[in-house]
């Protein structure tokens, strides 16, 4: 069986060897219980390609590791205090309102129970795809008699379904339970982790503020102002998370495995020697390969990223102008969110995406200058509507984006103004009263005066009173249009 599914060479392959790599009993009793346990695992269907259960309590297992401590009542009512002044700090650099949503303190399990529903949203379309690639590539690989022994247990599909699913609920649970331990609120990955909420973490803030000379206050208040400019712009922007989502779903549906990796790495596995089959496993094998239709997505999910954070970027240095330590606050969170850190990796290397938004700088400098502008209200505009948001190539050149939406929006003034002007009734009739007079006894049409009227009698031009005279019964003329 493994000589089919890897490449058709059993050369070298020593079974007892292997299962001694791999830690398995070589006792045939034993090693029967152990499938028997196994089996009965994953032959209770999940929900979907992901066993969610076993990720969540993968994540509070890992998130309670290194000490996770409870959050004592003077740090939620310091998290409380900060969250509300930062929303009055806001209030004058920003044109959308306050959210009116509850400040949290949250330790790093209750951090997990509360994004757990999100972390599901964002990454069950690219573990559905590469649960189905992985379960039809390696079904196909299977030799005949593998199959038939699969059949008496449920199928291949579905016994390799429910191991996919528990492989990724695993490797999702320690990709969460990681992050807890280094976010310090519900919108560090640029995305709303949790709705109805601002939050921050009073342990993760601590470690965040070590080794900066800068008083630990001064962090809490800078942080607070950056969670609440992210939660007033997702919740002002009904439509930025569901384009965020959105943009990770385009990219998921697009994913395969290469198969020819998998048996090219397997050709270079020593099974005598468990660190050559590690080293193989550590080279992604098992990543997919992108598509230019995926590579598309992704920048464009990282354009909006870059979007989102350069405008709470701007936002926080304005609202915190009077900290003495914000400049160098801002560098360092400028820093931390444009490389990532080993928790961001570790999620990007689970499911193919690095939601870091590298061009943030370029993206801060194009909101400035927004503002200087148009305004504080003219920049927010901006955010009306997907199609307004400034593009790649406009973060090359914020001048030129700045040139070209005055262009469509003088256009699109111009196309307003004249519809409102006919719906109206506002475009009038030409003025001919000072043409030369056309024959009048001939019984023509007479021209609407310079007066409006429309029905060619009524006018106070003295010649339609003769036309009238002249035409025997002062019949009035059709209207002119």
């Amino acid at each position: 069986m493994i000589a089919r599914m890897m490449g058709g060479d059993a050369q070298g392959f020593d079974p007892q060897e292997i299962a001694r790599a791999a830690g398995l009993p070589s006792d045939p009793q034993a090693m029967m219980m152990m499938m028997q346990q196994v089996q009965a695992m994953f032959s209770t269907p999940s929900e979907g390609p992901v066993n969610w259960q076993l990720a969540h309590d993968h994540a509070r297992r890992v998130a309670a590791t290194d000490n996770d401590p409870t959050v004592s009542p003077v740090q939620r009512r310091s998290v409380d205090e900060a969250l509300r002044l930062a929303e009055m700090w806001l209030d004058p650099v920003t044109d959308f309102p306050s959210t009116g949503h509850l400040g949290r303190a949250w330790s790093r399990a209750e951090w997990v129970e509360a994004t757990m529903g999100t972390w599901r949203r964002l990454t069950e379309p690219v573990a559905t795809s590469i649960a189905k690639a992985l379960s039809e590539t390696i079904s196909n690989q299977l030799p005949e008699e593998m199959k038939s022994m699969m059949g008496m247990m449920g199928g291949p599909s579905s016994i390799l379904q429910n191991i996919g699913g528990a492989m990724f609920g695993m490797q999702l649970g320690q990709a969460v339970g990681a992050l807890s331990k280094d976010v310090v609120g519900s919108t560090d990955i640029g995305v709303p982790l949790s709705d109805e909420h601002m939050a921050l973490l009073p342990s993760n803030v601590a470690a965040f503020g070590q080794g900066l000379d800068v008083p630990e206050q001064e962090v809490l208040l800078f942080l607070a102002v950056r969670e609440a400019a992210h939660a007033r712009l997702f919740t002002q922007v009904p439509w930025l998370t569901g384009h965020l989502l959105g943009t990770i779903e385009r990219y998921a549906r697009g994913i395969h495995i290469d198969m020819s990796k998998i048996e090219e790495a397997a050709r270079d596995i020593d099974p005598t020697n468990p660190e050559s089959m590690q080293a193989a496993l550590s080279q992604g094998v098992f990543m997919p390969e992108r598509t230019p239709e995926q590579d598309a997505a992704l920048e464009r999910l990282e354009t909006v990223l870059a979007l989102v954070e350069g405008w709470v970027d701007e936002l926080t240095a304005e609202a915190t102008a009077n900290l003495p330590s914000s400049s160098a606050l801002r560098e360092m969170v400028r820093r931390r969110r444009a490389t990532g850190g080993p928790a961001e990796h570790a999620f990007a290397s689970l499911v193919g995406l690095e939601l870091r938004p590298r061009r943030l700088r370029e993206a801060a400098s194009l909101w400035s200058l927004l503002t200087d502008e148009r305004g504080i209200k003219g920049r927010d505009a901006i955010w009306e509507h997907p199609d307004l948001l400034p593009t790649a190539e406009d973060l090359d050149d914020p001048q030129g984006f700045s040139q070209r939406r005055k262009l469509v929006e003088s256009s699109e003034a111009d196309v307003d103004a004249a519809l409102e002007r006919l719906l109206s009734g506002g475009f009038e009739a030409k003025d001919t009263s000072d043409d030369p007079p056309e024959a009048a006894g001939d019984g023509s049409d007479a021209v609407a005066g310079s007066d409006g009227g429309s029905d060619g009698a009524g006018g106070s031009d003295d010649r339609s009173g003769d036309a009238d005279d002249a035409d025997g019964g002062g019949k009035p003329g059709n209207p002119s249009v």
